[in-house]
């Protein structure tokens, strides 16, 4: 089973960035060298202090910017760049990684989780999110963090299986659709409250949490 720990420390932010310039973990563009943080997957899979689980087809990491309490990241060792790449014969693969993200979960058995792909990655190597539904972090700072976790952005592993199966690929959306998608109001995962903010958003976010 390898280890799984429970620190929220972990790798590098997935959030989504238009444009070509590398993203931060807030999201914006980085002065730093072009593919610094494009790479940033890359080198952290190598990295035993952020390891939780490993086997000879994949590498799970903790997100170095988690964007709730448990926020893990499940990687082939295959040199796939992203879903956009993936074809039928990569099924297996994309089988074993959410087998792996639900035996992560297990070690929670408190928590919900999500588990899916973001449909249009700003990091190099395919990757799987498995991510608690609390959304409790001072990571998550950006409206663009929020809504490519909880719009038709973020697309589960279970849709990605059947899409992959039945046609052969995944579909990536437009950048069109993406912005859209973007550009969604703020509104909480778990009622119907609709926020201004980010903070506001994150300060009723408690309420679910308290109310447990």
């Amino acid at each position: 089973m390898g280890r799984v720990g429970l620190s929220v420390a972990g790798v590098w932010s997935v959030g989504f960035e238009m444009s070509k310039r590398p993203a931060s973990d807030d999201g914006l563009p980085s002065k730093k060298a072009p593919g610094f943080w494009a790479n940033g997957l890359l080198t952290a899979m190598k990295d035993p202090t952020l390891i939780v689980k490993e086997d000879s087809i994949v590498v799970v990491i903790k997100d170095k910017y988690p964007k709730a309490e448990f926020h893990y990241l499940v990687l082939p060792k295959e040199d796939i760049h992203s879903l956009t790449n993936v074809t039928r014969a990569n099924l297996p693969l994309l089988k074993h990684m959410d087998k792996i993200a639900q035996e992560i979960t297990r070690n929670h058995e408190e928590r919900q989780f999500k588990i899916g792909y973001h449909a249009v990655a700003s990091m190099a190597r395919l990757h799987l999110h498995v991510i608690s539904d609390d959304f409790n972090s001072p990571s998550l700072k950006t409206k663009k963090h929020w809504n490519t976790f909880t719009t038709d952005f973020f697309v589960p592993s279970a849709k990605v299986l059947a899409e992959v199966e039945e046609h052969g690929k995944f579909t990536r959306i437009s950048s069109e659709v993406a912005k859209k998608l973007m550009d969604t109001p703020l509104k909480c995962n778990k009622c119907s409250f609709q926020s201004p903010t980010i903070p506001k958003l994150k300060q009723h976010l408690l309420t679910h949490i308290m109310n447990k």
